[in-house]
């Protein structure tokens, strides 16, 4: 049983289980009973997403290092929140008794807020596969 993070709308690996959307924002033109079917989440979570504000300046920072580790640093600080927390807790303990997919829009995780999920679940003690 484990936690795997994946890219929403990408082709579902065998195995992925349900498939949690943690964006801030369904995807744009996809009728909320297709999201699934299109591959972009089961359920959605935004409540481990950046806030609003952290996101816009998420994007705005392009590839600078500063800017990344300064949206890092707040996004950690948002994730502190106790219902931000007790979501994390309950995903973390969810993956040793099923497999369940977490994801984001992004094209690469080492510029989204995934790969800090990525980690907030492995403190909290989560199995995660590859």
């Amino acid at each position: 049983m484990a936690i795997r993070i994946v890219r929403l709308g990408s082709p579902r690996s065998s195995g992925e289980g349900l498939r949690l959307g943690t964006v801030r924002r369904p995807p744009r033109g996809v009728p909320k009973a297709e999201t699934a079917s299109r591959g972009f989440y089961d359920v959605w979570v935004p409540d481990v997403a950046p806030s609003e504000a952290l996101l816009k300046r998420a994007q705005a920072a392009g590839d600078d290092p500063a800017r990344w580790k300064s949206f890092v640093s707040r996004y950690r600080s948002e994730m502190k929140r106790p219902e931000a927390r007790r979501l994390l807790d309950l995903l973390a303990a969810l993956s040793h008794a099923t497999d369940f997919s977490v994801g984001c829009y992004c094209a690469d995780e080492n510029r989204c807020h995934r790969s800090v999920l990525r980690e907030l679940l492995s403190e909290r003690g989560a199995t995660l596969r590859s």
